[in-house]
């Protein structure tokens, strides 16, 4: 049955989303139903069975706190812009690494770039390390603390790595 279908939570996602974004009849029904069985079936062998995401309401708090950074980040970086004192102090910080699994790392290292006034620029060549581009720089404890409280402590619980 797994080879059938070997990933029947997305081939019901996109069977559902295909629905809701046609109109309904018995042709758009059965093309999905195709679509949702053909898509995950060739693509299952890229995905990455090793980081399963657990803990819903972790993954909760995590999405609402991103949400909110990115708020307070977008207010922070247009007063930084906006104000006639441009004393910003760009520079590139390396971010040491406790997370592993290629899906987790692509999680944090997005989440950083989603929030403005950060960009993930490279993971070192031992994944032990993630370079970042911030617009402003207090003090980089105080942004790899954040960080490392903020994004890596609670992917590492939801992804259990």
């Amino acid at each position: 049955m797994k080879r059938l279908l070997p990933m029947p939570l997305h081939s019901l996602l996109l069977l559902l989303v295909w629905l809701l974004l046609n109109d309904f009849s018995v042709g758009q029904l059965l093309l999905g139903m195709v679509l949702a069985w053909l898509i995950p079936l060739l693509t299952s062998s890229y995905a990455d069975h090793q980081s399963r995401a657990g803990k819903p309401l972790v993954i909760v708090r995590y999405v609402l706190r991103l949400l909110w950074d990115i708020v307070v980040s977008n207010i922070q970086v247009a007063g930084r812009v906006l104000s006639r004192n441009r004393h910003l102090q760009p520079g590139f910080i390396a971010y040491p690494l406790s997370l592993t699994g290629d899906f987790p790392l692509t999680v944090l290292a997005s989440t950083i770039s989603l929030t403005p006034g950060t960009v993930s620029v490279d993971f070192s060549a031992d994944r032990r390390w993630l370079y970042i581009h911030a617009l402003h720089i207090d003090s980089e404890q105080e942004i790899i603390d954040s960080i490392r409280h903020r994004y890596e402590q609670p992917l590492r619980e939801i992804f259990a790595c």
